[in-house]
């Protein structure tokens, strides 16, 4: 029997709780007071986190021939964000309260009380909207009403990599996206590859963002990972291109077993000047539906920038007919933290499993991050130990990863692995050493438990695993 699961505060507290008690993702830097906006994956969360990147890689690079991998730099030259116009034009209003110094994002703070502020909007207009709504907006912290005006706050994070303190001199940053290292290496993929358009160039890599008020505990974050990919195409391909990829980007998604009903697309109504069309794939967070991935139709806008801003030309001359443009560009960009904690919301299940209620995370088995636990019934039998040992060995050069556990009683063992997702327990009895040489497997989600013959235990495995 399930219980329904209440989209709300108290949910979110549960998936926090349940993702540091088991050591999915803990708090940066905890011992030294913690590190607002920043958090580390545990043994637990970087399995998982792992498998989600390969699942995405797989579909994004492996099971397609036109598009190709990447690995650029976090620190690249500083004309580069000149060029994409984040140095100008990458930020966020920000007031604070005058009463205990919090910041707050303001465009959000409107947002909450169902005021929409548009991204273009100048400095002028967010504070017109901030006064006539401040009777409305309390401090977070102090609960006060008193707060300075609002000013853009550049989001990228500089850095002291090498010597600027000189008048003049540039400064580094750290990125603050993943696909300007891919547009500005489109040239070399060009001239190595011998690519033909249609193509895509697909990278995973970090990004570092200066949050004002960083967020929803995975979802808006200081450090994060993105998954992107550039796709270039002809100037009157774009759009068929783009329908294609948000179909297939859609059921990439679904194939994580994410239910679809917790899915749903959203149109930007507000478009920067350059983009023909975006939609975001939303999903349904503890605070409701918010953007997940997103599909762009981006134009040549990034192309154009980086090739006045380098002199260099980015343009693409076709074999058949030998006319030279600069290629269109489509792209989907998802970040790892958010599509971690739809899934970790996505898979939170209680029920009441012998009269007892427990938790269990009812993943997918492809990516549930351990998938086959192996017990002994009692852990002070040599003869239980040494067989579950012996098995574990087996399955453990066939099936990973796979655990071993002899930690506490049988019952207790199960509520562990519950509660980290694991799809199979096997244990091995005294029935096992005396009787048949067979073992229990217990499922994860219902519970049930079946006598198969160690000789079989690979094969039956992996068939359920598949």
């Amino acid at each position: 029997m399930e219980i329904a699961k209440t989209k709300d505060s108290e949910l979110m507290e549960k998936i926090v709780s349940l993702c540091k008690r088991r050591g999915f993702v803990y708090p940066s830097s905890e011992i030294y007071g913690g590190f607002a906006g920043v958090y580390d994956f545990g043994p637990m969360g970087v399995e998982l986190e792992n498998n989600l990147k390969a699942h995405w890689w797989k579909w994004m690079v492996h099971k397609r021939q036109d598009i190709v991998g990447l690995d650029s730099c976090i620190f690249m030259n500083p004309k580069i964000w000149e060029a994409s116009g984040h140095t100008k034009g990458f930020s966020d209003p920000l007031a604070e309260c005058k009463n205990c110094n919090t910041r707050i994002r303001v465009d959000k703070v409107l947002e909450e009380i169902g005021v929409k502020a548009d991204e273009k909007m100048s400095e002028e207009e967010i504070n017109r909207l901030f006064d006539e709504n401040k009777n409305k907006i309390k401090c977070p912290k102090c609960g006060k009403q008193n707060f300075t005006k609002a000013r853009k706050f550049n989001l990228l994070v500089k850095s002291n990599l090498g010597d600027f303190t000189e008048a003049g001199t540039a400064p580094s940053y750290l990125r603050g996206e993943t696909c300007q290292g891919i547009y500005v290496n489109v040239k070399n993929v060009l001239d190595s590859g011998h690519m033909k358009l249609p193509f895509g160039i697909a990278q995973i890599g970090k990004a570092f963002r200066n949050e004002i008020a960083p967020r929803q505990f995975l979802f808006r974050t200081r450090e994060f990972e993105q998954m992107e990919m550039q796709y270039l195409t002809k100037p009157d391909q774009e759009m068929i291109e783009y329908e294609k990829l948000r179909e297939y980007r859609f059921k990439a998604i679904v194939s994580l077993g994410l239910k679809e009903e917790n899915l749903k697309w959203h149109k930007h109504d507000n478009l920067v000047f350059y983009a023909k069309e975006a939609y975001d794939i939303e999903y349904n967070y503890p605070w409701g539906f918010d953007e997940m991935e997103g599909v762009h139709a981006r134009g040549t806008y990034d192309l154009t920038q980086h090739s006045k801003g380098s002199g260099q030309e980015l343009t693409y001359q076709d074999p058949e007919t030998n006319e030279k443009f600069i290629p269109h560009i489509i792209e989907s960009s998802i970040g790892v933290g958010r599509l971690f904690l739809a899934v970790m919301c996505d898979a939170y299940t209680e029920d009441v499993m012998n009269e007892e209620t427990r938790v269990y995370l009812k993943f997918k088995p492809s990516i549930a991050p351990v998938k086959v636990a192996v017990f002994p019934l009692l852990k002070n039998k040599p003869e239980l130990v040494s067989k579950a040992k012996h098995i574990f060995e087996v399955l453990n050069e066939e099936i990973y990863p796979i655990v071993f556990d002899d930690n506490g009683n049988v019952g207790k063992r199960y509520r562990r692995q519950d509660e980290i997702g694991t799809p199979f327990c096997v244990t091995v009895d005294f029935d096992t050493i005396e009787k048949d040489d067979t073992v229990t497997v217990r499922d994860r989600d219902s519970g049930k438990q079946e006598r198969v013959a160690v000789k079989e235990l690979v094969n039956y495995l992996k068939s359920k695993l598949a």
